[in-house]
């Protein structure tokens, strides 16, 4: 079964220096049919203009991953990281027992845009940790390249969960194969473009929520950039 989540159709809003997207329900957005979907909590497609960003905050028991889509993101943290985050760049956060963080738009004249994702970990109280790969782009063209992982499989980044997280980009007429395993479910989030999920249409920022499929066949009907989670 496939059930799409139609970009038109989520939350959130323009408050000017930041314009966000919700999926799922997050901050003042609540919709009951949409809190989440196995043990993904949060897709949230933001544009941050500027100069701006998000002020430091808390966090805690949560599996924290940016994606940068365009510009760059700078990230601080209370364990003391620093870093850039980039187009391409897989960045996990584990908030464990608790951390604090900013995360602000690196430049001075250009907007950002990127994916903030949320993952619920396996159990509380992990300690918290920072992790950050380049993952070049040659590597997620016409293939699912893993990006995060409960066990840093491919070099990717670890989390505390039993979720892979994979990237592609396909140029039109191009397609890539997924296995679900028993037991296994997915969530397929379109960044750029637009493909067909199994034959059915998805554009950018629609999302799909996928359970009893045996296979996955994502073709790309324009330039794509796509996120597939596979969850238990």
């Amino acid at each position: 079964m496939i059930d799409i989540r139609r970009s038109a159709e989520r939350g959130g809003g323009d408050f000017g220096w930041l314009k966000t997207q919700h999926s799922f329900s997050f901050d003042t957005y609540h919709d009951p049919r949409f809190m989440g979907f196995r043990s993904l909590r949060v897709i949230n497609e933001d544009w941050v203009q500027a100069g701006h960003g998000f002020p430091l905050h808390p966090h805690r028991d949560m599996e924290i991953i940016t994606y940068v889509l365009d510009g760059a993101i700078e990230h601080q943290d209370s364990m003391g990281n620093g870093s850039i985050i980039r187009p391409g760049d897989g960045q996990r956060m584990s908030a464990g027992t608790g951390v604090r963080h900013s995360e602000a738009n690196a430049s001075k004249t250009e907007a950002a845009h990127l994916l903030q994702i949320w993952i619920l970990p396996d159990r509380r109280g992990h300690e918290p940790g920072y992790e950050q790969k380049a993952f070049p782009e040659a590597e997620k063209r016409g293939r699912l390249r893993l990006i995060a992982s409960p066990n840093g499989a491919d070099g990717s980044v670890t989390i505390h969960q039993d979720a892979r997280l994979y990237v592609s980009l396909l140029q039109p007429g191009q397609e890539v194969k997924h296995e679900l395993g028993k037991g296994r479910y997915a969530w397929l989030q379109v960044a750029r473009g637009a493909v067909e999920l199994n034959g059915k249409s998805l554009t950018q920022g629609d999302g799909a929520a996928i359970s009893d499929e045996q296979q996955l066949i994502v073709k790309a009907t324009k330039d794509a950039e796509v996120l597939l989670f596979d969850l238990r």
